[in-house]
């Protein structure tokens, strides 16, 4: 089996070995906290249980898990790992220093990538004797769940790194993309950033209620893009494809974006939204619609494995 060093044990981490073992790859898993790797193994196999329950694994829940190992040590962690996943925290002071220790102990062939979500790998790796083996991996919370993962290579990133690591995602049954340059936040939180940022604006300027701006995106986008990508979604919205659409849509678009200059999140909305929210669903409800959102997206993926591409 392939040996995946997964360093971080907290939530995303904890994600990312259930995915590398799942896809049969034999899992060390290191966290700098005491005790933290060896805990995070009740709430794998419960959400292993999960997912085997949804029918989204064949396997038994305990063959998966016992394919992850918890270390006490960063080096027994990275010991013979074709490819290391780190999740520490998002400051690039940390990430130099974490990135350094393991330039220096993993094997010289093993990639070394990153979850970050949004600091590029060119901040923190430049000065490392093996920066072009760095890259960042950047998944969708939860990734055992959402399969999406962005690699993000710095300027000096080796064009095998990527390909190997584009290869072993696809091998673990995530759906990797490749960014052919870095961008600030990355291709999906630009995307998600443009519309979150618009839904703030309609509410502060009065246009819709919180409510309602949710549901445009449940009950109208959302059903189109659970199967289909936006430029897909236009092709298909006019009957000459994408150069008709934009021919028929493209001065509206324009004036619509025209209107769009950069949202700061002003405390009065921000404030308005949540007020919005917790009034919906109390802060105590928010773990356990966490978990309901897990289970839809269990069922959604099992559903969308049952048809045709």
């Amino acid at each position: 089996m392939e040996r995946i060093a997964v360093v971080g044990a907290g939530l995303i981490g904890r994600a990312w070995a259930m995915v590398f073992a799942r896809g049969g790859c034999s899992v060390a898993l290191w966290d700098k906290l005491p005790g933290v790797a060896e805990a995070a193994m009740e709430q794998i196999r419960a959400r292993l249980g999960d997912l085997r329950a949804a029918g989204l694994v064949e396997e038994e829940p305990t063959a998966i898990a016992a394919r992850i190992r918890p270390q006490a040590a960063l080096d027994a962690c990275l010991a013979g790992a074709i490819h290391v996943q780190e999740q520490g925290p998002e400051r690039v002071e940390v990430k130099r220093e974490l990135f350094a220790e393991l330039d220096a102990l993993s094997p010289p062939d093993a990639v070394l990538a990153s979850s970050t979500s949004g600091i590029p790998a060119s901040a923190f790796t430049e000065a490392l004797p093996g920066r072009g083996r760095c890259l960042v991996a950047h998944p969708v919370n939860p990734p055992y769940l959402v399969p999406l993962v962005e690699l993000v290579g710095a300027p000096w990133t080796s064009p095998d790194a990527v390909a190997r690591t584009r290869a072993l995602m696809a091998r673990v049954g995530q759906v990797p993309v490749t960014a052919m340059k870095e961008t600030r936040g990355f291709v999906l939180n630009r995307m998600q950033a443009a519309l979150v940022a618009e839904a703030f604006r309609l509410v502060r300027d009065g246009v819709m209620s919180v409510e309602d701006v949710d549901t445009c995106v449940r009950d109208g986008l959302g059903l189109r893009w659970s199967f289909m990508g936006p430029f897909e979604t236009i092709d298909l919205n006019a009957p000459g494809g994408v150069a008709d659409y934009a021919a028929r849509f493209g001065p509206l678009l324009g004036a619509i974006t025209s209107e769009q200059a950069p949202y700061d999140f002003d405390a009065a909305t921000v404030e308005k939204v949540a007020a919005e929210r917790r009034a919906a669903l109390p802060a105590a409800g928010i773990e356990g619609r966490s978990a309901w959102r897990d289970r839809r997206l269990m069922a959604l993926l099992a559903h969308r494995r049952g048809q045709p591409g």
